[in-house]
């Protein structure tokens, strides 16, 4: 029995207990559907092997090494994370293109007892799903964010903690830093690294469909890239057109924010300085040298201050000077406290409010 995705929100509350990926673990990390479950009935090493076979040999011979395969790994797995299952448990089940791994799995599960069905057409559909959402031309992309709403602000006003408390109050926030796991600008790598391009399409696709189309969706004003993945083509297309609320702040407030923001990297000094020898082309080499003397100083704060104030801050004002966007109001912050992000967070949240619904780019 096959269970067939018309649209990504189908995923949200199916009425399965479980989604089983049974795709191998390389497969799996490169990316799956949220909250799944992997199961592989085939490792790497496995599945390069069936499928050398197939190639090299015949798909006869295939078939009968992957089945043995399969069928020994599936017992693995029943006994390892599915023996305390109930009787009336029912998993979805895929694979690559809903073939053989995922059908002989189901089929195994079914002879237990147990309700099993299928993905029709696999982690294929699920993808086709996305893409379709995130990538589809203008005039055939579907109604998205009809009142998505950009949060612009100069490099350390603190715009992502913002989003944080906002999203803390209920309001809908698509952190899309979060979710790159990158803080944005050339600085802003982390040391966990970054997901593949598909699994952060994944993530974001997947807030979209839960958010309430009605209710403002905030997001933080970002370039194309953030770090190296490409944010979607149709999010981006509705970033550059949605209506901006504009946060600003002293600058010595957000030199002292940045270097706190920042702690990680300033605690590795090789890659301070690494980082900092890579904006050689676009500054003075009198100017760089003094930004390294202040990492080597430790004076991290006034280091931040310097590279807003002749980096980043002209950086910004080049952009904006090509922005078309209307802007719903500004604020301008008198500190970082608790208190005065609190409050922030809550005016922004009802400057917000009133944007109006909109079309998608059709």
């Amino acid at each position: 029995m096959s269970y067939a995705l018309t649209h990504l929100r189908d995923l949200l509350a199916p009425g399965f207990d479980d989604i089983l990926d049974v795709r191998s673990p390389g497969e799996f990390a490169d990316d799956h559907i949220p909250g799944a479950l992997n199961l592989p009935v085939l490792d790497d090493a496995e599945r390069a092997l069936v499928g050398t076979i197939y190639k090299q040999e015949s798909a006869f011979r295939a078939r009968k090494v992957g089945g043995a395969l399969v069928a020994k790994r599936a017992g693995a797995n029943i006994e390892a994370c599915l023996l305390d299952k109930p009787g009336s448990y029912r998993p979805l089940v895929y694979c690559w293109r809903g073939g053989m791994r995922s059908g002989a799995f189901a089929t195994i599960l079914r002879q237990v007892g147990w309700r099993a069905e299928t993905l029709e057409g696999g982690y294929k559909s699920f993808r086709r799903a996305v893409i379709s959402l995130l990538y589809a031309p203008p005039d055939e992309a579907p109604p998205l964010l009809e009142r998505l709403v950009v949060l612009d602000g100069n490099t350390g006003t603190a715009k992502t903690e913002l989003l944080r408390r906002m999203a803390t109050r209920g309001a809908q926030v698509l952190d899309l830093e979060g979710l790159a796991r990158h803080r944005g600008s050339l600085f802003g790598a982390l040391a966990s690294g970054q997901p593949s391009q598909k699994s952060f399409d994944t993530e974001i696709a997947m807030q979209l469909v839960a958010f309430d189309p009605h209710r403002p969706v905030l997001v933080e004003a970002e370039s194309s890239r953030i770090g190296h993945l490409a944010v979607p083509g149709v999010i981006w297309a509705l970033m550059r057109q949605a209506p901006r609320i504009r946060v600003g702040a002293g600058l010595a407030h957000r030199g002292a924010y940045l270097a706190q923001a920042y702690a990680d990297l300033a605690a590795d000094r090789d890659r301070l300085s690494e980082t900092i020898g890579l904006l050689r082309p676009y500054h003075p080499a009198e100017r760089i040298l003094g930004w390294h003397a202040l990492a080597a100083a430790g004076q991290m704060a006034d280091l931040a201050r310097e590279l807003v104030l002749h980096h980043y801050d002209p950086k910004y004002a080049r952009q904006r000077s090509r922005d078309v966007q209307p802007e719903l109001g500004s604020l301008e912050l008198s500190g970082f406290d608790d208190a005065a992000l609190e409050a922030a967070a809550q005016d922004i949240m009802e400057l917000a409010e009133q944007s109006p619904a909109r079309l998608s780019p059709r």
